[in-house]
């Protein structure tokens, strides 16, 4: 009978995904992604998981550190100008790709010329908008010149579309430099396989500077289906998942309390009005709407994943400022009501004339039960809200043409700024900003911070314009991010942070 037995439960364990590569080897962390990547160019890719994977191939002057935290890379140190418009990064010395080429200063302003020349066809060019130049008087000098000052700098540096790319392969093959195997590469790791829905294989990468890294193979297994990615944790056929759903939050915080991971995440969720037009053209009517709903019942027991409720757009721990809560989020809910009431009165609703509109959401349990909640609270004041679903492409379409009333948005940060927030609801940031509010005050408040180097004065210039956009309220935040991860107990380095950033090198397994 065991002869046939330990062949299928052989079997089993490979169709699981790696059961047996995963509790057997010391040096193999399989980590699981959401979706495959869409590329491994990182100039070219915008996706999570795409851009996960390639912080993993490819470092800038700057790279994340396991807390999440911006820390020298390819530059050993870097000096900035007192008017903070200057900053000069020095390169450590005999600095080299993965096939044993050469790395010069001269990648980083090659780099960043590919990335705004519209030729090129890189989604990243506004993200790098604030830089003006980048040269390379030296081997191992690098100067970055930027319009306005930038203290998040180092940040931005980190992100891998402005790594050190192999152009020496790139000048050589074109676009098909990423069918390299191994893929040249600059960071910890070298791919050297990708099974397309599979599997990414990476492998240390024999060049790096800081030698090879604690764990020498990294799989990188897509798994678009959340529970069955919770099962393989579970079962201990994979390592880590970055995501799991919010209803089962506390069944595995019960059950599985040592691979729960669940901390605070750099993004804002929130609803946006769209200001040219009535009724959301008037901001009392905005305001009556904010004051109604119950924010504490949505993040606390409505999702009730360790969310904290926001009546700001700045998350905790974005700047060590505190987040912006209106003087009547104090006030007792009923004396809420009835000033919403009133400011609904004054605009010219009540019941004989009802308030109506539709509340737009995307294809997701988790934005309808948002979108029926809210109706249900605003029913208090006679407000009469319809429910609009439709997937998710076509949501965002109709956001960008300012084709509805009310609409599901939100946002999380591309890097750890006030501004990556902020810059959004300008007037003259075009369809991105969904709501089409344009307020003078509001802008020159946001120059003012931009203008500041200093970053304690900057980052209380960026308060003051962020109490400027809530007091006008084109968009009703709800509540604040939380990252939810899986992490098997004996993987170490796994360090919960704001920016839910992870990579590869600095983890590894204990026995």
């Amino acid at each position: 009978m065991m002869r046939w037995l330990l062949p299928f439960l052989a079997l089993m364990l490979t169709a699981c995904g790696g059961t047996g590569i995963s509790q057997r080897d010391p040096q193999t962390i399989i980590r699981l992604t959401e979706a495959d990547s869409r590329g491994l160019d990182p100039q070219m890719v915008s996706d999570l998981a795409s851009i996960r994977i390639a912080a993993d191939l490819f470092e800038g002057l700057t790279r994340f550190n396991a807390s999440g935290s911006a820390e020298a890379g390819l530059a050993e140190k870097w000096a900035v100008s007192a008017d903070g418009l200057r900053w000069t990064f020095q390169l450590r010395p005999a600095l080299k790709f993965s096939d044993g080429s050469p790395i010069a200063a001269s990648v980083f302003p090659r780099a960043f010329d590919r990335i705004i020349d519209e030729k090129s066809g890189s989604p990243h060019s506004a993200l790098f908008g604030i830089i003006e130049k980048i040269a390379a008087p030296d081997e191992r000098t690098v100067v970055v010149s930027l319009k306005s000052p930038f203290p998040q700098l180092p940040a931005l540096l980190a992100h891998p579309a402005m790594a050190a790319l192999p152009f020496h392969r790139i000048d050589t093959k074109g676009q098909e430099w990423t069918a390299d195997r191994p893929l040249v590469s600059s960071g910890a790791y070298r791919l050297t396989e990708w099974r397309l829905s599979q599997r990414l294989t990476l492998d240390s990468n024999p060049q790096w500077h800081d030698g090879r890294p604690r764990t020498k193979r990294i799989f990188w297994q897509p798994m678009d289906n959340l529970n069955s990615a919770m099962r393989l944790v579970l079962s201990g056929g994979a390592d880590s998942v970055g995501e799991y759903t919010p209803g089962r939050h506390h069944w595995l915080r019960q059950h599985h309390p040592d691979l729960v991971r669940n901390s605070p995440y750099l993004g804002t969720y929130y609803f946006a009005f769209n200001t040219r037009q009535p009724p959301f053209d008037d901001a009392r009517v905005r305001r009556a709407l904010s004051m109604a709903i119950d924010r504490e019942w949505m993040a606390r027991k409505m999702v009730n994943a360790g969310n904290q409720p926001a009546w700001g757009l700045l998350p905790p721990g974005l700047d060590g400022g505190t987040p912006y809560r209106p003087t009547w989020a104090e006030t007792a809910p009923a004396a809420r009501l009835q000033q919403a009431r009133a400011l609904l009165a004054e605009a010219g609703y009540g019941p004989q004339r009802p308030l109506r509109f539709e509340i737009r959401f995307n294809s997701s349990t988790e934005h309808r039960r948002a979108a029926v909640a809210m109706a249900t609270m605003w029913r208090q004041l006679g407000v009469d809200a319809r429910l609009l679903n439709s997937e998710a492409s076509l949501h965002f379409d109709s956001l960008k043409r300012a084709d509805f009333e009310f609409a599901r948005s939100g946002w999380i940060a591309d890097l750890p700024a006030p501004e990556n927030f902020l810059a959004v609801h300008r007037s003259d940031a075009g369809a991105q900003n969904y709501s089409g509010y344009a307020n003078p005050q509001y802008d020159a408040a946001l120059d003012a911070a931009l203008a500041e180097a200093d970053p304690a004065r900057r980052s209380a210039l960026m308060r003051k314009a962020e109490a400027i956009l809530l007091a006008d309220m084109p968009i009703l935040p709800l509540y604040f991010y939380a990252s939810r991860a899986l992490v098997r107990p004996d993987i170490r380095g796994w360090q919960d942070n704001p920016g839910n950033i992870h990579p590869s090198r600095t983890l590894w397994r204990t026995p």
